[in-house]
C-alpha cells in the first residue's frame, strides 16, 4: 500500500540521497549546506549502492522552508524516503516555488531535483505629487497601502491598494488634485446660412477665455468638436471646451453652432419625363434640369434654379410627343432630329413578303413598351424601286431619303438586314437575321445606356410587365 507523508520544515528544501559513507552533516545525506542560498550541492559518489527497497531512509528526509512536501512511498506510510518514494512540493501562501514541483528518490540515493520557496513581493509604490501613503506590511503579500493628500488637495482614484498574489498592486495609482477648478468662458452661440449650392457653412469664433484660480497656470485646453473655420452641415452642433490646471483640475463650457439651409419646394418631374438636380436637389443654388422620355420633346425652360427667396426661377416645362418631320431635303436632316434624343433601329427587306421581315416586325410590335423605355424609333425600308417604301412611324419617306439612308448605313436591298444606331448617330450593331426584342434590349441595357438612363431603368424595371 502507498503511504502519504506531508512534512513542513524551517529550512530550505533539501533534495539529496544517503551515500554509502557517513558524512559530517545530516548523517547519511551526502550534502553540505551553503548558508547563503536555500539550495544544497551534491558530492560525487564513486560507487553505486546496492538497491534495497526495505531501507526506510534510502534518501534523506525532505524539509522545505515555508512549504511542504507530500510524499507517497511504495512501502507504505512508515517509509517517508525509501527507494521509489515520490514527493509533491508546494509553498505556503505568500511564497512561490522555485524549481521542481515533483521529485523522486532514485537508486543513486539522491532526489531527482531541487526546489525552494521564495517570499512573494510587490514592487515599491512610487510617491504621488502633493500626497503620500502608508503601508501595513511594506511590499509583502496582503500589505495595504493607504493614500492621503496634502492640505488643499483632493484624492482622485483608489484610496487603498493591496499587494496581491501575482506580485501586483490592486487598483491604480491615484492623483492629488487642486480642489478649485479653473474659470472658463466660451464664445456666444451663433447661427449661419449655408452657402449657395452647398449644405454646409464655414463658421469662425474666438478661443475661450480661461483663468486658473489657484497658481494661474493652465496646462492645456481641449476642444470637443470641429475647429474654428470648419464647414458645418445643416443642424445644431455643440462645441465644448475643457481647461486643465497644473493639478489636473478641469472646467468646461459649451456653445451651439446652428446652420440653416434655405430650401425651395420639391419639384415634381414632368409627365413623360424626369429631373436631374445638383447638390441636394432643392437647396439654395441647386439647379434642376428637365428631361423627357423617349419619343417626347421638352417645351419650355430647360432648367430652374433655387433662389435665396426659397422660390424657383422660371416656370416648369412640359413634355410633348416628339414631332418627326419626314419632309426634309436629306437623310442627314432626318437623322439630326433624333440626335441625343432617340436610338434608331433601321430594318431593310427585299419585299414585304420576306419571311425574316415579317417575323421581325411581328416580334417588335409586341414590345413597343420596351422600345419606348429605351428610346428606340423604328425606320422601315422595304421593297425594290420604284415600288420601294420607307416608313418612320406613320410617315412615308421620299425615294431620295431612302437611297441616302441605305448609302449612309450600308443597307442592301438584296436580303434582310438591320442596324442599331445610338443617340450620337453611331452604328452600334448589325443583324442579318431576326432577333428577339429581349436580345436588343439586353444589348442596349449593357452597352448604350447613360448613367441617368440606368437610374431610370431601375425605377421603371417592371413598368412593361
Amino acid at each position: 500500500m502507498v503511504g502519504q507523508l506531508i512534512q513542513r520544515g524551517a529550512l530550505s528544501l533539501l533534495l539529496f540521497l544517503t551515500p554509502a559513507v557517513t558524512p559530517t552533516w545530516y548523517a547519511g545525506s551526502g550534502y553540505y549546506p551553503d548558508e547563503s542560498y536555500n539550495e544544497v550541492y551534491a558530492e560525487e559518489v564513486p560507487q553505486v549502492p546496492a538497491l534495497d527497497y526495505r531501507v526506510p531512509r534510502w534518501c534523506y528526509t525532505l524539509n522545505i522552508q515555508d512549504g511542504e512536501a507530500t510524499c507517497y512511498s511504495p512501502r507504505g506510510g512508515n517509509y517517508h524516503s525509501s527507494l521509489g518514494t515520490r514527493c509533491e512540493l508546494s509553498c505556503d501562501r505568500g511564497f512561490r516555488l522555485i524549481g521542481r514541483r515533483s521529485v523522486q528518490c532514485l537508486p543513486s540515493r539522491r532526489w531527482s531535483g531541487t526546489a525552494y520557496c521564495r517570499q512573494m513581493r510587490c514592487h515599491a509604490l512610487p510617491f504621488i505629487t502633493s500626497g503620500t501613503y502608508s503601508c501595513t506590511n511594506g511590499v509583502l503579500l496582503d500589505s495595504r497601502c493607504d493614500y492621503s493628500c496634502s492640505s488643499g488637495y483632493h484624492l482622485e482614484g483608489d484610496r487603498s491598494r493591496i499587494c496581491m498574489e501575482d506580485g501586483r498592486w490592486s487598483g491604480g495609482e491615484p492623483v492629488c488634485v487642486d480642489i478649485d477648478p479653473p474659470k472658463i468662458h466660451c464664445p456666444h452661440s451663433r447661427e449661419k446660412i449655408a452657402e449657395p449650392e452647398k449644405l454646409t457653412a464655414r463658421v469662425y469664433w474666438d478661443p475661450p477665455v480661461v483663468k486658473d484660480s489657484a497658481d494661474g497656470t493652465i496646462t492645456r485646453v481641449t476642444l470637443r468638436g470641429p475647429e474654428p473655420g470648419s464647414h458645418f452641415p445643416e443642424g445644431e452642433h455643440v462645441i465644448r471646451y475643457t481647461a486643465y490646471d497644473r493639478a489636473y483640475n478641469r472646467a468646461s463650457c459649451k456653445f451651439i453652432v446652428k446652420v440653416q439651409v434655405r430650401r425651395c419646394p420639391v419639384l415634381k418631374p414632368p409627365q413623360h419625363g424626369y429631373l436631374t438636380c445638383t447638390s441636394a436637389g432643392n437647396n439654395y443654388g441647386a439647379t434642376c434640369e428637365y428631361h423627357c422620355d423617349g419619343s417626347y420633346e421638352r417645351q419650355g425652360t430647360p432648367s430652374r434654379v433655387c433662389q435665396s427667396s426659397r422660390q424657383w426661377s422660371g416656370s416648369p416645362p412640359i413634355c410633348t410627343p416628339m414631332k418627326i418631320n419626314a419632309n426634309v431635303n436629306s437623310a442627314a436632316g432626318l437623322l439630326d432630329q433624333f440626335y441625343e434624343k432617340q436610338r434608331l433601329l433601321i430594318i431593310s427587306a427585299p419585299d414585304p413578303s420576306n419571311r425574316y421581315y415579317k417575323m421581325q416586325i411581328s416580334m417588335l410590335q409586341q414590345s413597343t413598351c420596351g422600345l419606348d423605355l429605351r428610346h428606340v424609333t423604328i425606320i422601315e425600308l422595304v421593297g425594290q424601286p420604284p415600288q420601294e417604301v420607307g416608313r418612320i412611324r406613320e410617315q412615308q419617306l421620299s425615294a431620295s431619303i431612302i437611297e441616302e439612308l441605305r448609302q449612309f448605313q450600308h443597307l442592301t436591298r438584296s436580303y434582310f438586314n438591320m442596324v442599331l444606331i445610338d443617340k450620337q448617330g453611331i452604328d452600334r450593331e448589325r443583324y442579318m437575321e431576326p432577333v428577339t426584342p429581349e436580345e436588343i434590349f439586353t444589348f442596349i441595357d449593357d452597352y448604350l445606356l447613360s448613367n441617368q438612363e440606368l437610374t431610370q431603368r431601375r425605377e421603371q424595371r417592371d413598368i412593361c410587365e
